[in-house]
């Protein structure tokens, strides 16, 4: 059974910075692309980014791109999501998610199998 770990969440001002962890319970986690998306109240779950299963490959929504970075560390089995400049439109749950089939990034969230529990992201004006 994979398992997702998100951490890193929390309250923080409009401008400041936030690093997301998430650590991921599986020996084939290399060879997964992953993604971070994120729901805010009474919206759908949305991309965020995406990384490919070497590393060689990121992508972002328009909304965070310039402001966030993914990176991935196989030898722990994490991945992280930097996020600077931060404003109120980024306050959501974030949620990381695994693809153990395709290997290169992409934004589609019903290709990701595996999901994590989220972690709360609010950012006050």
């Amino acid at each position: 059974q994979v398992q997702l770990v998100e951490s890193g969440g929390g309250l923080v001002q409009t401008g400041g910075s936030l690093r997301l962890s998430c650590a991921v319970s599986s020996r084939a986690f290399s060879s997964y692309s992953m993604g971070w998306f994120r729901q805010a109240p009474g919206k759908e779950r949305e991309f965020v980014s995406s990384i490919s299963w070497n590393g060689g490959s990121t992508i972002y929504a328009d909304s965070v791109n310039g402001r966030f970075i993914m990176a991935r560390d196989d030898a722990k089995n994490t991945v992280y999501l930097q996020m600077s400049n931060l404003n109120p439109e980024d306050t959501a749950v974030y949620y990381c998610a695994a693809d153990p089939r395709y290997g290169g990034a992409h934004v589609s969230l019903t290709g990701y199998d595996y999901w994590g529990q989220g972690t709360q992201v609010t950012v006050s004006s």
